[in-house]
């Protein structure tokens, strides 16, 4: 939840800190667009660190979920996801033998929690999270460089419009908070789903196994 809030945040900010805050920028919202945005306006050491910590932070307790969770786990990004969701859907095979690339390329919340869900063993999921992150890194500051006079165009734009477009930023994130956190499908309430079932069956367990002594019971009485 911290860093969704984190991200909206950084959508809001965007016009206000792309060119003065850079590097704070890319520590509340790392994805690609303020990424490419941010790294000519940062040094080599700043871009890495902070736009690695950034990506990898809730990488490992999305994994712990589709861990605790399992199955649950898997229902709960069935229901998520437009994306995933047929996928999961076709079989758990198919997305097993992808799960390897979909972690190096893109791993996201929906994906760590189905790597562990699936089976992915922790070792080889830090591996590929980390050597992904990295390369994703390499990649967009490569661009940066190589694309430096229109990213910087691009910022000075922004720089110039900053009022008129951070009045339409506020707009998408009034309409990205209603469909993350109050919205029928949001992943905020998805989550609570996902906890309340994993509660319930616990519950249940713990009734079943208590039916069963309280009947051996009274079998030996």
């Amino acid at each position: 939840m911290l860093s969704q809030g984190a991200a909206i945040f950084g959508d809001l900010v965007l016009a206000e800190f792309v060119d003065s805050r850079p590097g704070l920028l890319i520590a509340l919202n790392p994805r690609n667009r303020n990424l490419t945005l941010a790294t000519n306006q940062l040094d080599a050491v700043t871009f890495y660190v902070v736009g690695f910590c950034r990506l990898v932070a809730s990488d490992p307790l999305y994994f712990l979920l589709g861990y605790w969770y399992g199955e649950k786990a898997i229902a709960w990004t069935e229901r998520r996801s437009r994306t995933y969701g047929p996928l999961i859907r076709e079989g758990e095979q198919m997305f097993r033998r992808a799960s390897y690339p979909l972690i190096f390329m893109m791993p996201n919340n929906i994906i760590c929690a189905m790597s562990a869900a699936t089976g992915v063993s922790l070792p080889i999921f830090i591996a590929l999270n980390v050597s992904g992150t990295v390369t994703r890194l390499i990649i967009i500051r490569q661009v940066g460089e190589v694309f430096a006079s229109p990213l910087q165009r691009v910022v000075d734009f922004i720089a110039e419009y900053r009022v008129p477009i951070l009045i339409l930023s506020a707009v998408l994130v009034a309409w990205t908070v209603y469909n993350e956190f109050f919205a029928a499908d949001s992943e905020a309430r998805s989550l609570v789903e996902l906890g309340n079932e994993a509660d319930a069956a616990g519950e249940a367990e713990g009734s079943t196994e208590s039916s069963k002594g309280s009947g051996q019971a009274d079998f030996e009485n």
